[in-house]
């Protein structure tokens, strides 16, 4: 196939840190071209210089064989280049032909909103995609797969002839994922090309026709991935032999006595919740999209009102009405969305670290003090303490939110995905901690979309139905297979 885009010798520093170091892609005509390396390797710089939005310190760029010059994303867009961002660039108060045609060269704006014409125009491209909703309605109603879909719209409505995706199905349903991965096979098939940046093994193995792996900055290879393996381009990923596997845990006979008891819990997503939490123990939490997950931790959090049931806690009674009540009960939660629901992004790492168990004036020194180990500890890696948090990697961000709640040190502490949209070097250091914290005696409530993971973390797996339990097994019954029938209402297990 004939090479569309070669990016050659691409620098870029932030302050004294290199985010590339002389990197390099070749991408051809109609090819799904995977962008692989752990958080911090450089994927998303390389693919936001390339999309125009970020200005590389040195490097060239050529398009169908000439050299060009991208200084912003309309530049890019001249040459046919769109991306989708893993946090989409969409205005959820617009409508979806809105969102389609704003600053779009391809539709000429007038001094007024048509939505006439904007539905014209809009509508092939979101027949292309799949997506079955008018272009009047507002983004705010989508579930984020069709969120997705329409910025793939309008990225076609761009004439885009290639396309960046930046982990695109990290908050997707397995369903919403297949769609859009049927929508990329179509793409391919008349002639776009797909730059994938992806932690998710099983996507790159299925979508993709090559694999290019960063680490530090710098290309390591580039791979046809009919003729490696998943464990081959970890190695190349992380420098090193890394397990996707581990030893399941099991239940141990004799547990103690409940470190958290809830019965009958309903709130507005859920009804008549029960099962206990022990000292040690990592309790998995499974269900479909929808299915109450996230609402279970908001409701011990006092994030959600609770309207019937009971929550106990090492036996008292337990009224968790607000944040601070349920910290003061030693409840801590991981939030499932980490930019909109944990960080403060424009803070420093240390600051967003130190801020829910800073009593009063923060003293610097006793920070670092505090926070370092921490860090150590997480394998955390940033510029600096005092660099704001968005400049770091999603996987950092995820550790820097997570040694919030280490320092804060609760008893029982809610982890909602917390190894979303992060590279397999990094789950391995979460997985690490998890196993440490229920060593270490705490209750661990581990949510998560991802059943591998949830068999691998979990001594027991509570199962959510829309809002109802559906099912509790031991991990050493526990099979993916058991988990999706009670997930999806096929059958259901006694409790």
């Amino acid at each position: 196939m004939p090479e569309l885009l070669r990016a050659e010798s691409i620098s870029k520093r932030y302050g004294g840190v290199y985010a590339l170091q002389g990197a390099g892609l070749s991408v051809a005509e109609g090819e799904i071209h995977a962008l692989l390396g752990e958080n911090g390797a450089g994927k998303s710089t390389l693919a936001k210089i390339i999309a125009g939005s970020v200005r590389p310190d040195s490097g060239r760029i050529f398009f169908r064989g000439a050299p060009v010059s991208i200084r912003n994303p309309r530049d890019a867009q001249r040459l046919g280049i769109g991306i989708i961002y893993q946090e989409l660039d969409l205005f959820p108060n617009l409508t979806i032909g809105e969102n389609i045609v704003i600053g779009n060269r391809s539709f000429q704006e007038k001094g007024f909103v048509d939505f006439a014409r904007i539905e014209f125009f809009c509508g092939p491209v979101l027949d292309r995609v799949g997506l079955g909703r008018g272009a009047r309605e507002l983004v705010a109603s989508l579930p984020i797969g069709q969120a997705q879909l329409v910025a793939l719209a309008r990225a076609l409505s761009m004439d885009a002839r290639l396309i960046l995706m930046d982990e695109p199905t990290s908050a997707l349903s397995d369903d919403a994922a297949a769609r859009l991965f049927d929508v990329i096979g179509a793409l391919k098939r008349s002639g776009v090309s797909i730059v994938y940046v992806s932690h998710k093994m099983d996507e790159i193995f299925r979508i993709c026709d090559r694999a290019t792996v960063l680490r530090d900055g710098r290309v390591i290879a580039t791979e046809e991935v009919a003729h490696t393996t998943p464990e081959a381009l970890i190695r190349l990923m992380v420098g090193r032999e890394l397990s996707t596997t581990g030893d399941r845990l099991s239940s141990p006979v004799n547990f103690p006595a409940p470190l958290l008891s809830v019965s009958h819990l309903t709130t507005r997503k859920l009804r008549d919740v029960t099962f206990d939490l022990h000292p040690g123990e990592v309790l998995g939490v499974a269900g479909l999209v929808g299915a109450g997950r996230s609402e279970l931790g908001a409701a011990l959090f006092g994030l959600d009102r609770i309207r019937g049931g009971e929550i106990r806690v090492r036996g008292a009674a337990a009224h968790p009405r607000s944040p601070a009540a349920a910290m003061r009960l030693g409840i801590g939660l991981l939030p499932e969305d980490r930019k909109l629901e944990g960080l403060m992004m424009d803070m420093s790492v240390a600051e967003n670290t130190t801020i829910a168990a800073s009593r009063g004036l923060i003293r610097r020194t006793r920070e670092e003090a505090a926070i370092e180990p921490l860090y150590a500890r997480l394998a955390l890696r940033s510029p600096s303490w005092s660099a704001p948090v968005s400049a770091l990697s999603g996987g950092n961000q995820q550790k820097a939110l997570l040694a919030r709640w280490l320092l804060v040190n609760p008893d029982i502490v809610f982890l909602d995905d917390p190894a979303r949209g992060i590279d397999v070097g990094a789950k391995q250091d979460i997985y690490r901690i998890i196993g440490e914290l229920a060593a270490a005696g705490k209750g661990v409530l581990l949510a998560s979309s991802e059943l591998p993971e949830l068999l691998r973390c979990s001594h027991r797996i509570l199962v959510l139905n829309e809002g109802r339990m559906a099912a509790m097994f031991d991990a050493a019954e526990a099979t993916q297979e058991k988990i999706m029938a009670a997930a999806s209402g096929a059958v259901a297990h006694d409790r």
